[in-house]
């Protein structure tokens, strides 16, 4: 797969941005292939409508030369025989592996929109493993909870894609969240060095986070975690002295609104500080996205993340990424 740029390049803004299909009409899909289908293909419209030509590294085809092009590109060879400048232009990086990893676990079932987090999270993990089999890349599964539910090995096969998208389908029945167990049993199962990402809401202790992420990037791996979370969750908004549950833990728990929104903000905001500081520690990519954002996003996030570290700062200058509205945590 080609991907890549830093946060720190950004140069575009949303009135730049290309349309992106609103989340909704997209959750409204009911099959999760079409819905995996319908923000790809809007993903790769969107690139047709800006600056942005090229993710690519594999050598495709020639094109003139126009001013303004990267000189690194030129086929100097071609011009010897020529005498004319052309450009080669580039497909998508094959046979990279990639694995997915899905937080299936109760807190994900969470929603104030029309649908959840696990919804959309499940929508987001099935829309990077069809572009990734598109880009003939192979492509794993893993599921979790408080343990390891399904783990579907990185494959290129025919009908591979559908057998990720049966085991994405099945309803959620786990209870806790345990980050390490699906990170230990990833690095116990992937030899080889590839791409990993996880999706999730990340509520849950991440005292031992830092350990299984550092062991993951120390075997050459490039981690990458995709954050959902719901708008509701962004700030706790109480109109009354409530009795609320933890999904989790089904705990009932009696919450005075003043109170309840200044120290529920306060641990919010330390427990998305302290997530960022592990990842900037580590090398690891964090990016927050709320379940009312274009999943377009999301992807463009993953895509050119990738690219910028295949490539290193040289090539990643070439583009410029636009920072996905309010819910980046960088």
């Amino acid at each position: 797969m080609a991907v890549g740029t830093d946060n720190a390049t950004v140069g575009k803004t949303q009135k730049d941005t290309p349309a992106s299909i609103d989340p909704l009409a997209v959750m409204r899909i009911k099959d999760l292939v079409l819905r995996a289908k319908t923000v790809v293909e809007g993903f790769y419209n969107g690139l047709h409508r800006s600056p942005f030509h090229g993710f690519s590294v594999e050598f495709s085809e020639y094109r003139p030369y126009s001013s303004g092009d990267d000189l690194r590109s030129l086929d100097w060879k071609l011009f010897a025989r020529t005498d004319r400048y052309y450009i080669k232009k580039y497909e998508d990086e094959t046979n990279r592996r990639c694995y997915l990893i899905l937080d299936q676990s109760r807190s994900m079932g969470f929603g104030s929109l029309e649908y959840s987090k696990i919804d959309y999270a499940q929508t987001l993990v099935a829309t990077f493993a069809h572009f990734l089999t598109l880009q003939r890349d192979s492509v794993g599964l893993m599921t979790f909870d408080e343990g390891v539910g399904e783990f579907i090995s990185a494959r290129q096969r025919e009908g591979h894609f559908r057998q990720m998208m049966v085991a994405l389908s099945r309803p959620v029945t786990g209870a806790g969240t345990d980050l390490s167990r699906p990170l230990m049993q990833i690095a116990a199962l992937v030899r080889r060095r590839g791409l990993i990402i996880l999706v999730s809401d990340m509520l849950a202790p991440v005292d031992e986070l830092r350990t299984n992420l550092a062991y993951l990037r120390s075997r050459g791996h490039e981690v990458l975690i995709i954050r959902v979370v719901d708008p509701a969750e962004l700030e706790l908004k109480l109109k009354s002295p409530s009795m609320v549950v933890d999904m989790e833990t089904q705990r009932e728990i009696y919450l005075d609104p003043e109170a309840a929104s200044q120290a529920y903000a306060q641990q919010f905001g330390e427990h998305r500080d302290h997530l960022q500081a592990i990842c900037d520690s580590l090398g690891v990519e964090i990016y927050e996205t709320r379940t009312d954002q274009s999943m377009e996003d999301a992807l463009f996030h993953v895509v050119s993340t990738h690219r910028r570290r295949v490539s290193g700062p040289a090539r990643a200058g070439m583009l410029s990424t636009p920072r996905q509205g309010g819910g980046a945590t960088r």
